[in-house]
């Protein structure tokens, strides 16, 4: 029977590791790469079993790639501590490795916003790829929106990963500094110069994106927030980028 280890990094999700962990127990083993968490998330993964690791911080790619080579079995599934495998994904997942089609495999992500799960405003269809046989993939060196790289096809998965992704405003306005600092980084790495210009264009193209051309009106007062944050995580990306040194 194929194995399946399932990789998680984490720092100070005292919040989600349990759930997490929960949902991924019917893995051959959980690993929990940890960064320096000062709360609770690590006495708590070590209670329900998982294999504890603890790195430096490299980016979120780097430090996935790592977990990828702390896993010991043959199949690896990379789930981020606010998200949880859904039970018929789980049978799925038990499903496809033992009867696998494709060396990696996507999966479709339902994510929350606040009080909605969004079906609109680009967020779905989201297809993530996550389910891969070892060798066959590792994560990109983003500072922010890494993704996995494989030369191979990809198989597709047909039940949700359910992503917690914004549970309140106090987790909006936290992802904003932070994707948006991790993004101007990403963009400077790549050349890019920022511009108030550039800001205020570029903000306004993502509200419009999102609200209008990705049907996100018909998310309601949501797709509207949505929308908005988008927007100001963009103008703040571009902004911070004019002062990094």
């Amino acid at each position: 029977m194929p194995k399946l280890s399932v990789i998680i990094i984490a720092k100070n999700e005292s919040e989600n590791i349990a759930e997490c962990i929960k949902s991924a127990s019917f893995a051959n083993e959980v690993i929990v790469l940890d960064s320096g968490s000062s709360d609770n998330t690590v006495p708590l993964a070590k209670k329900l079993g998982a294999k504890i690791f603890n790195r430096p911080w490299k980016g979120y790619g780097q430090h996935k790639n790592i977990a990828i080579q702390l896993a010991k079995h043959e199949w690896i599934f990379s789930l981020d501590a606010d998200e949880r495998i859904s039970p018929a994904l789980k049978q799925e997942i038990l499903k496809v490795i033992n009867r696998p089609d494709f060396n990696v495999y996507d999966v479709p992500r339902r994510s929350l916003f606040v009080s909605r799960f969004i079906k609109h405003s680009g967020w779905q269809p989201d297809r993530t790829k996550r389910l891969f046989k070892k060798g066959s993939a590792k994560f990109s060196e983003h500072h922010v929106h890494e993704h996995l790289e494989s030369k191979y096809e990809i198989g597709h998965l047909l039940q949700p990963l359910i992503h917690y992704s914004y549970r309140d405003f106090e987790t909006v306005l936290k992802k904003i500094n932070v994707y948006s600092s991790l993004g101007a980084r990403d963009l400077k790495r790549k050349g890019k110069k920022g511009s108030l210009k550039k800001a205020i264009l570029h903000a306004l193209w993502a509200f419009i994106r999102t609200y209008i051309v990705r049907f996100g009106f018909l998310d309601g007062r949501e797709g509207l927030m949505l929308a908005i944050s988008v927007a100001e995580g963009t103008y703040y990306r571009y902004i911070k980028l004019i002062y990094l040194k």
